[in-house]
């Protein structure tokens, strides 16, 4: 195999995106072998930018078993990641996931399963991984060298949207179309990054507030307190209404401060000594450490989308490492669904998480859930992706 014939299933805003760059070229390892879509507008759009002969599916199985691809990269709502990834799975395929991995962890738990089962490539679209500081800052914590963690806040309120983006699509912003807001749509790539470099929390208190800010039925406004093994604490604070928001990634740790603005510059407040040992040695009542402040240099590589596929790629055709295991995309999605059932049960949840009432929580809603454009008129799903 010279390159990975890669299928697309879901050609809406990142199944397209991810259509453009095969494409063009820009993962040389791989060629577009076939697209489907459900939407016949979609289908239309890629037959006339798709090379002549690359064949359109109606339906990501009949894709799946056209026996025309290697591989497989789903780009569907959410609920749908999962069973089109068992079925590629069952039919000898590899498989990178757009995230999030699934809606609840019990159908996750399957797809992760199915794989280990297949012994075939399994990959996460978790791009946040590719950027620079957050590599960096992923070094740093987990290399040891200034102690354990303290203290994480992150306040990333900055996935602005206004309604119209949640009446682009019937399935949006709804508890049996998308399963959740903006901790389901916008944060799942925040919540990897948050347990990759901090490592998963003991328990979980949030408050989750469904529209809040949209005519939508779920939440658009969260904040989560999260207690770790060890004793450190941290908060979590997202939101899609605000205008202009902030991203500031906090990890106070014993020898100092990491910060990440705006995910361009990374600073280190850096201690001379450990905070731990400086608070029991200290003569004076007022006393604090010497601290030093350094921006930490990185090798400002941030390949994002394109190099996740380069990496799935290279690992289907000469074993080399993924950016996002396929098997760890579970972890983001036990911190949101924590935070769902923290806030519906209004008390802290333990990990780990109970996932049958979970999802017994999660179907209540789903069956309430009502689809209604911007003028308030009830609509059905055409179930397209």
């Amino acid at each position: 195999m010279n390159k990975v014939r890669i299928g697309v299933i879901g050609i809406g805003n990142m199944g397209s995106s991810h259509i453009k760059s095969i494409v063009s070229g820009l993962v040389p390892d791989m060629e577009l072998a076939a697209a489907a879509d459900r939407s016949p507008a979609r289908r239309e759009w890629a037959a006339g930018f798709v090379p002549k002969g690359v064949p359109l599916f109606n339906d990501g199985k009949e894709l799946i078993q056209s026996g025309l691809v290697d591989a497989v990269l789903i780009a569907v709502p959410h609920y749908q990641h999962p069973p089109l990834a068992i079925e590629a799975f069952k039919a000898g395929l590899h498989v990178m996931c757009e995230k999030p991995a699934g809606v609840y962890t019990k159908q996750v738990r399957e797809m992760n399963a199915a794989a280990e089962k297949s012994g075939l490539v399994f990959g996460m679209m978790f791009n946040q991984r590719t950027n620079a500081w957050f590599r960096k800052m992923h070094d740093l914590v987990q290399g040891g060298s200034l102690g354990n963690i303290k203290r994480v806040s992150w306040i990333i309120t900055d996935w602005y949207r206004p309604q119209a983006y949640y009446d682009s699509g019937d399935w949006r912003a709804t508890w049996d179309g998308e399963g959740g807001g903006v901790l389901l749509n916008q944060c799942p790539h925040n919540l990897d990054l948050l347990q990759w470099i901090c490592g998963m929390p003991q328990a979980v208190r949030a408050f989750c507030h469904n529209g809040k800010w949209h005519n939508i039925e779920v939440e658009d406004d969260v904040t989560a307190y999260l207690e770790y093994p060890g004793g450190a604490t941290g908060t979590f604070i997202t939101s899609t209404a605000d205008a202009p928001g902030t991203n500031r990634f906090e990890v106070t740790l014993e020898m100092g401060k990491l910060i990440c603005e705006n995910t361009s510059e990374l600073t280190l407040h850096r201690l001379a000594v450990n905070e731990r040992e400086f608070c029991k040695t200290a003569k004076g009542g007022f006393d604090r450490p010497e601290v030093t402040v350094e921006k930490i240099e990185t090798d400002k590589s941030n390949e994002q989308h394109n190099g996740v596929l380069k990496a799935f790629a290279g690992r289907i055709l000469r074993g080399s490492p993924l950016v996002a295991e396929g098997s760890e995309g579970i972890n983001g999605l036990i911190l949101s669904n924590a935070m769902h059932l923290s806030s519906w049960q209004d008390r802290t949840v333990a990990l780990p998480l109970d996932e049958d009432l979970f999802l017994e929580e999660l179907n209540k809603r789903r069956a309430l859930t009502k689809k209604k454009n911007s003028s308030g008129a009830v609509f059905e799903t055409a179930g397209s992706y």
